[in-house]
């Protein structure tokens, strides 16, 4: 069964029985904590936690997945690898652990023409948790495993936590047998490598606290809501399905090692050292195809010097076996038409994703070629000199300078019998990414590799910015990339970087953004500009993508900027700089700016602060700042030295470098800067500015946000209506407004207060009369019943430990009380002593209730609450705990 039938069945099947299915997120995570998606729950980490309602209660995918921890074990061994996808049923409150089993074994034991997989009953092995009683009692008597086929592990094996305090539960793992030919019998817990898992159902159902490691944290009780999330490796079902040795010889990997042989000759099982190289080579090629058609590029940080590293890894390898020419081509194209039978956007996007990657291999073959020589030359030195590590900065220089990563220095050092100084190596690489701006690096860089914005740069010098005299003129197209790639031409609808020789536009920089506008070749091509950076100084690279004709190296144009946007930005722009210097007015030079977004109509600026700023003065320093701008000053900017600039006590911008000779940009008497930027010609064409307020964005450091002009005025018009309305509903002046409201939402307060005072004590006046009328089921007490629809959760509480209190002597008792509020069923039930004695427990009684209402529940032995989805089941919810009360005693 091939692999993209095996995606094709686990989706159907689980549609068919009410799962919503969800498509595979990209491997780009949306998680702050993760470079990539490496898990099959992770797109669904949000609902576990609670953050997010899920869609629906049910859901199945086959996510993509990319684990690269033990990046330099892949090939070495036949288990490690870094793409693999993952598939996954998920409930959230709804089936538990016998639904979860149920389908786990339907899926699997089915006959193929039944829809299933067909797996051998008696080839498939259960582990279960240590305590999980009830698991390995579905497993044995309702599933029909044999007990000698299912084996109980610990914590390390069988416990699942996100490895935070919040979900985790015990595991279920499903293990095939693979045969005598792969080791000793004994199950799961003496040989994992004969009886290899497939599917592990991890069951939710409690909250654990903080600790470290996967042992070591305390369980702090039950979740309120049970849920199942369940993982079956693609590869590994399809390593069994199609009876080969490895997940590499499955259909997805052979393809691409059999186009290796076909490139290089050599053959996959000859000698061991060519078959590492063979799955290396098989495995990076296919995470990388996968990387690239999500969007990742490579690079020197994130997911890009993942990628980079890996396709470099890859084909470096393939050299290793003989391949002396590119081989890039041919093996992306053998994964692209194995996997886009599962994921079609890989054929839609083949060429981008070629493109991408024979970049990377063009630059790579060229950093070999001068990097080997260097390498070389640095191990003949080091074992001349009797040493035997290579010097943590010979390694810098290899990567730095030639693209090498790391783990391609130490197999090459290897190779040669020394061994690399790391630890001084990431130590030069973490004082590189101090003096780096990462994040702004990556924007300016987009999809490029340095070199080509380099070779433009050598090529055709400078960019000339005509913008600060002129928003339009023309130019000569110099330079051109087509998907980050130089290209001599590019054709309508293709995504382009283009260098022009002069240009009006202005790059970001400084704090501004980017002008955004047109540029029109005289063969009547437009290109729509939608950024400009500056990856290379100096040189400006306008991005966008070419709306008509064709695009060509040499070509004239006509560059017009959104002249519109620009007077928006010019107008924020002037406006921080009043800000930066009000804001050192009142509070002093420690105001220092931190960091500036300027845009159309508003901007953010940062600063220097160790405490919140007071109201009274930002409204000060607002007044100060529309001041300036009723005063007309004229804005002027002039080019001068350094020492010039700082003699007339210019203020210099926010993370910028500076040269010799400086721009200085001077708003009257008022203010005095060194920037870049472009800004207005008189104060008066700013209008208006309007603070909107400061908040902390980190230790030490403020952030004031505003508007500007229009934007400013139109805020304050809304703010206007507001108020008129507040008026003629409070019946006062403005100025009186503040003070009314305030009074109305005391008495409001008061008056809610006092109406859950009554609500509470209605509510418990019931209590007498529910113990009194207690049911007596063989000799335990039993309150059954309802109470008034709204009572919350605190009050119900509340009247049930009250009722259970009056119940006299040493009487066994149970009180069960059910409530609807917000549109939910709810149920507290409690025990005393007595009853638990007799076998009566609160959590097992509210499991059995919140089962019925559609939901869930716990607590421990004396108390517990749950809930569900359905209010018109409390009637059966009662009838079921009085059945296990009269089935308990």
């Amino acid at each position: 069964m091939e692999s993209a039938e095996i995606r094709r069945r686990w989706l159907s099947f689980f549609e068919e029985r009410g799962h919503a299915v969800v498509p595979s997120a990209s491997l780009i995570a949306d998680d702050p904590t993760l470079l990539l998606v490496n898990a099959g729950m992770v797109p669904f980490k949000p609902y576990f936690l609670g953050e997010t309602k899920p869609p629906a209660p049910r859901a199945t995918s086959v996510q993509k997945c990319v684990r690269t921890p033990d990046i330099e074990e892949v090939g070495k061994t036949t288990r490690h690898g870094t793409f693999f996808q993952m598939c996954g049923n998920f409930s959230f409150g709804d089936y538990f652990k016998e639904g979860a089993i149920k389908y786990a074994w339907e899926l699997l034991t089915s006959s193929v023409a039944d829809g299933g997989y067909g797996l051998e009953p008696e080839k498939l092995w259960i582990t279960v948790y240590l305590d999980d009683d009830e698991a390995e009692t579905i497993w044995r008597d309702v599933i029909g495993v044999p007990a000698e086929r299912i084996q109980r592990l610990g914590k390390k094996d069988n416990f699942w936590s996100m490895g935070v305090p919040g979900p985790c539960g015990p595991c279920s793992e499903i293990n095939y047998d693979r045969g005598p030919e792969f080791g000793v019998e004994g199950g799961p817990a003496v040989n994992d490598e004969r009886y290899v898992e497939i599917w592990n159902l991890v069951f939710m159902q409690y909250e654990r606290g903080a600790g470290d490691g996967k042992e070591d944290f305390p369980i702090l009780g039950d979740l309120p809501s049970k849920n199942i999330d369940t993982g079956l490796g693609l590869e590994r079902l399809a390593m069994i399905l199609q009876g080969v040795q490895n997940m590499y010889e499955t259909d997805t990997l052979r393809v691409v090692m059999d186009k290796a042989t076909e490139l290089t000759g050599v053959q996959y099982g000859a000698a061991q050292n060519t078959d590492v190289s063979m799955r290396v080579v098989a495995d990076h090629i296919r995470t990388s195809v996968m990387l690239i058609g999500d969007g990742v590029t490579p690079g020197n940080e994130g997911r890009g010097y993942v990628l980079r590293r890996i396709m470099r890894r890859a084909i470096r390898n393939m050299r290793l076996m003989g391949a002396t020419g590119p081989v890039v081509q041919d093996l992306v194209d053998v994964v692209i038409n194995t996997m886009g039978q599962q994921y079609p956007e890989l054929v839609t996007d083949r060429k981008r994703i070629e493109t991408v990657a024979l970049a990377e291999e063009a630059a790579f073959l060229k950093a070999v070629k001068g990097g080997t020589n260097i390498l070389d030359t640095a191990v003949t030195e080091t074992k001349a000199a009797g040493g035997t590590v290579l010097s943590g900065d010979k390694a810098f220089l290899l990567h730095d300078t030639w693209g090498f990563p790391i783990d391609l220095t130490l197999e090459m050092a290897a190779e040669q019998g020394l061994s690399v100084d790391e630890p001084g190596f990431r130590r030069l690489m973490q004082e590189q990414r101090d003096r780096a701006k990462a994040d702004a690096k990556a924007k300016k860089t987009g999809h490029a590799d340095m070199s080509a914005y380099r070779e433009i740069a050598d090529g055709s010098g400078a960019t000339e910015f005509t913008g600060y005299a002129t928003t339009q003129g023309e130019s000569t197209i110099v330079g051109l990339l087509v998907n980050g790639v130089s290209a001599p031409a590019a054709s309508e609808g293709d995504e382009v970087e283009v260098v022009l020789d002069r240009t009006p536009f202005y790059a970001e920089g400084g704090g501004q953004l980017a002008d955004q506008g047109r540029i029109k070749l005289d063969s009547g091509a437009v290109i729509v500009v939608r950024d400009v950076q500056q990856p290379v100084p100096g040189v400006s690279v306008h991005k966008g993508s070419v709306q008509v004709g064709e695009v060509t190296v040499g070509a004239s144009a006509y560059a017009a900027i959104d002249v519109n946007r620009r007077r928006a930005i010019a107008r924020a722009h002037s406006a921080t700089h009043l800000t930066h210097q009000a804001l050192r007015d009142a509070l002093g030079p420690t105001a220092a700016q931190a960091g500036s977004e300027n845009s159309p109509g508003r901007f953010r600026f940062d600063f220097g602060s160790p405490n919140a700023v007071p109201g009274t003065v930002l409204t000060d320093v607002e007044q100060k700042i529309n001041d300036v701008l009723s005063r007309e000053l004229d804005v002027t900017a002039e080019i001068m030295s350094i020492d010039e600039a700082k003699k007339q006590g210019a203020i210099a911008e926010f993370g910028e470098k500076y040269g010799e000779r400086v721009r200085v940009v001077t708003i009257g008497d008022f203010s005095k800067e060194l920037c870049g930027g472009t800004h207005v010609a008189n104060t008066a064409q700013l209008g208006l500015v309007k603070l909107l307020g400061e908040s902390s964005i980190g230790s030490g450091v403020r952030r004031v946000e505003a508007l500007v002009g229009v934007d400013a005025y139109n805020f304050l018009a809304k703010e206007h209506t507001v108020v008129a309305q507040l008026q003629e509903l409070v019946k006062g002046r403005p100025e009186e407004l503040p003070e009314k409201i305030a009074s109305m939402l005391g008495k409001l307060k008061d008056a809610e207060k006092e109406i859950e005072k009554f609500r509470a004590e209605k509510v418990l006046q019931a209590a007498a009369g529910l113990a009194a009328g207690a049911q007596d089921i063989r000799g335990v007490a039993l309150v059954v019943g309802t109470v008034p629809d709204g009572t919350g959760a605190d009050d119900l509480r509340k009247l049930v430990l009250d009722v259970r209190g009056r119940i006299q002597g040493d009487r066994p008792a149970v009180v069960a009380l059910f409530t609807t509020a917000n549109d939910r069923p709810l149920t507290v039930i409690a025990t005393n002593e007595a009853a638990r004695e007799r076998g009566l427990k609160a959590g097992d009684l509210v499991r059995t209730a919140a089962k019925t209402l559609g939901g869930g529940g716990g607590g421990k032995p004396d108390v517990a609450q749950g809930g569900g989805q359905n209010p018109a089941a409390i009637p059966d919810a009662i009838a079921a705990v009085e059945r296990l009360v009269v089935e308990t005693v």
